[in-house]
């Protein structure tokens, strides 16, 4: 047995560090693609290489974080190696919540708007999982689509359907 327990823990430490070597590699592809692109736009200032030099970056720390656990010790607070795949049990109202919601967001973006189908998806979403209130999904929903809205439309420039929030979002997308 104890031979067996000193494979896994070799076995671990070298996924760990092939899994941060590969973020190291990931980010500096990322953000060496992300040089060739323009980091200014036009008139609204940021351009199409802001986001995926801001995912490189973010891919490199991650990587130079899970580095630096490795190699002084292993990853903290990792989560213990299931013992058996597919030991949950199928949960079809989950899957049922889920699906219905994601087919309303498709059927309401167009009609509805951004903002009130992600809020949709958000709630059915909230529901599959579990959630058994539905006001304050939706209420935290709205929230969170508003602000991919606002995030999307005002500072990426974007156009997301507006939709029956129209007169109150403004000019504010299409």
């Amino acid at each position: 047995m104890v031979i067996r327990a000193e494979g896994q823990r070799r076995r671990a430490a070298l996924v760990e560090l092939a899994l941060s070597l590969s973020l190291l590699a990931l980010g500096a592809f990322v953000l060496a693609v992300a040089g060739r692109m323009p980091a200014t736009g036009g008139f609204s200032g940021v351009g199409p290489g802001a986001m995926p030099t801001l995912v490189g970056v973010g891919l490199v720390g991650v990587g130079l974080w899970l580095l630096g656990e490795r190699l002084t010790g292993g990853w903290r607070q990792a989560e213990p190696e299931p013992t058996a795949r597919g030991e949950h049990a199928f949960h079809g109202a989950g899957f049922a919540w889920v699906s219905a919601a994601l087919a309303a967001q498709m059927l309401l973006i167009n009609t509805a708007g951004f903002v009130i189908a992600a809020a949709a998806l958000f709630v059915g979403v909230a529901r599959g999982f579990g959630s058994r209130r539905p006001l304050r999904d939706a209420l935290l929903g709205l929230a969170v689509a508003l602000a991919i809205f606002v995030f999307f439309v005002h500072l990426l420039n974007v156009n997301l359907p507006a939709g029956w929030l129209k007169p109150v979002l403004g000019a504010a997308g299409i």
